[in-house]
């Protein structure tokens, strides 16, 4: 069973992309975003999809319009985050029969991203928010909501979120930051993925 992590590539280069990729999988994170304001970013997502698109949900984050959610659906990626609540780029995710994890801050942008359609919410500035305030949300919410915390997320923190009630994560720079190499993202991907299944009991 897939874990609930969502690696975000913010920087990655179409050159570096599919080792981090691999590095990635390997450890047992295999939910991919390149952030669309990365460096040529739809390369970066076309050779994901080419080389692990049959085993992995791979996507692009800071997707801001439906025309790059065509853009990115193009590319034969199954996969929209944003940082906000836009509920046509929402439609349009799901529209392209993609799953869409909108960014969201308030219970009034959740209730308006689960409106759209959205497929989970992806809670951002996670260390704005913090647990406390995932708890106070999650109170209202419908049962079963997927709730990813992104942003001051990490290891060490995550039993806190989880007793908040958070069911995933977006992971950016404790997995990846630009220039780094494929094994030292294993190796951070690694101590994730131990934490996280310690966390959560798999």
């Amino acid at each position: 069973m897939s874990r609930n992590i969502i690696a975000i590539l913010r920087g990655i280069t179409p050159d570096a992309v599919v080792g981090i990729g691999a590095a990635l999988i390997d450890a047992g994170i295999d939910r991919i975003e390149v952030p669309l304001n990365s460096p040529d970013a739809f390369a970066s997502i076309e050779a994901l999809v080419e080389q692990f698109g049959e085993g992995a949900l791979i996507g692009a984050g800071t997707v801001l319009t439906a025309d790059e959610v065509t853009a990115v659906a193009d590319t034969g990626a199954g996969l929209i985050v944003s940082p906000n609540c836009d509920a046509a780029v929402i439609r349009a995710t799901k529209a392209q029969g993609m799953v869409s994890f909108p960014g969201v801050m308030t219970p009034t942008e959740c209730f308006a991203a689960l409106q759209a359609g959205a497929d989970g919410l992806k809670l951002f500035p996670g260390a704005l928010i913090g647990p406390s305030g995932l708890r106070a949300i999650r109170a209202v919410l419908p049962p079963g909501t997927q709730v990813y915390a992104v942003g001051g997320a990490g290891p060490e923190n995550f039993a806190d979120w989880r007793d908040a009630g958070a069911d995933g994560f977006g992971i950016g720079t404790a997995l990846y930051r630009p220039g780094d190499g494929a094994g030292a993202v294993a190796a951070r991907a690694r101590e994730i993925v131990a934490t996280y299944d310690g966390v959560y009991g798999r």
